[in-house]
């Protein structure tokens, strides 16, 4: 099984001027989509509406229509570089109804699919009680991680310390076609920060487009964090599985293409 070369990082950004119409009220956002090798070779973000009012446990059916928009226009313009895993910000069956907004991605692309979300999910008796603080304690270094049991004797996810200098976990669930340990492995090897670097451009992406859309002024540059190399995925254990695309060979970018060689736009936060 080859190592999956070709990842792509989703998020939708809330922030353009809301409007309330009933529960839940009627917003707009940003949509980010943004396909990474080593760098960013492909990124896309469009204005939306979200017309559907936000009820916990539901997510997807708010965001993923969205986010499904943009993995199609990729397919359509960009075949070549059509990713053999999405990283979603958000859980998969780490939920209320096991199928978070990474099952829902993942199930309607027909592609690998991966959730990690930076809170946890308190579900199934999972809990962020002083036991689970105290077993974060004991991440000492990157990669370590420890399973999510919840009081059904299914493991969830995985808590995942996911780069040296930052003490507060990813929590990674499968989303689609991807084992929890290939997951985990597939997610670490993405992150230069504490968050895996396609996610972590798409958040980058989207925000800079709510920014050009209102017409403000760009964020001073901070200093940044030492950044963590990527490890490379051993062959067989990257998690990449019967999803569409091979890594490409022409790596020409699509609408918008940003390689955006040290940006660090959210680096401060990212890491910690």
């Amino acid at each position: 099984m080859a190592p999956a070369r070709v990842t792509s990082g989703s998020d939708v950004r809330k922030g353009c001027p809301r409007q309330s119409h009933g529960p839940g009220g009627v917003g707009r956002a940003a949509g980010g989509n943004a396909v990474t090798v080593e760098t960013v070779v492909y990124e896309e973000s469009r204005v939306v509406s979200l017309t559907a009012p936000y009820v916990s446990g539901f997510l997807a059916f708010r965001e993923v229509p969205f986010l499904l928009e943009l993995v199609q226009q990729l397919r359509e313009k960009e075949p070549g570089l059509m990713p053999q895993v999405l990283l979603v910000d958000g859980n998969g069956v780490l939920h209320h109804r096991g199928f978070g907004v990474a099952c829902h991605l993942g199930v309607l692309t027909d592609l690998p699919c991966i959730g990690v979300a930076k809170k946890l999910l308190q579900v199934d008796g999972l809990e962020n009680n002083a036991l689970h603080k105290e077993k974060i304690r004991l991440l000492q270094t990157r990669g370590d991680s420890f399973p999510l049991l919840g009081d059904s004797g299914t493991v969830l996810g995985m808590a995942l310390r996911s780069h040296d200098r930052s003490t507060r976990p990813l929590y990674v669930s499968v989303g689609h076609k991807m084992s929890l340990e290939a997951a985990v492995r597939l997610t670490c090897c993405c992150c230069r920060f504490r968050i895996p670097e396609p996610v972590r451009q798409a958040d980058i992406c989207s925000r800079e487009h709510i920014r050009k859309s209102l017409g403000l002024p760009g964020p001073p540059t901070p200093r940044s964090p030492k950044a963590q190399r990527p490890v490379a995925c051993h062959r067989g254990d990257s998690g990449e599985s019967s999803g569409e695309g091979q890594p490409p060979q022409d790596h020409s970018p699509g609408p918008r293409t940003a390689p955006r060689p040290g940006s660090q736009e959210q680096a401060g936060k990212d890491w910690q």
